[in-house]
């Protein structure tokens, strides 16, 4: 294999990688901020640290497995490979399993 050929590899499995992982964005406060976060107006901002973790608001006492409790919301694990969002109803989207609360999505 070529070495543009092996650039052009490795760079779609690191994409489709991190599609799979939970996105770091803004998330709405509610109570403290997670671990990675700071408060910014009425949102929890991720620190520019490099290490944040994606995280979700927690839906009941317990998160989705792969991630773990902080304060009032759950964090991806370092090692977690899923996406998740809270579950609306009693079904989840097609491609996304039932986990508790919420519907969550491996790679």
């Amino acid at each position: 294999m070529s070495k543009p050929l092996l650039i052009a590899a490795g760079m779609l499995l690191s994409a489709s990688a991190a599609l799979a992982q939970q996105p770091v964005r803004p998330l709405p406060q509610v109570g403290g901020c997670p671990l990675g976060y700071y408060s910014s107006g009425s949102y929890c901002v991720p620190s520019t640290s490099g290490n944040t973790r994606g995280a979700i608001e927690k839906s009941g006492n317990s998160c989705p497995l792969g991630f773990y409790s902080s304060g009032n919301y759950c964090l991806s694990s370092p090692s977690n490979e899923r996406e998740a969002i809270q579950k609306t109803g009693k079904s989840c989207p097609l491609g996304w399993y039932s986990s508790g609360n919420y519907c969550a999505k491996s790679r």
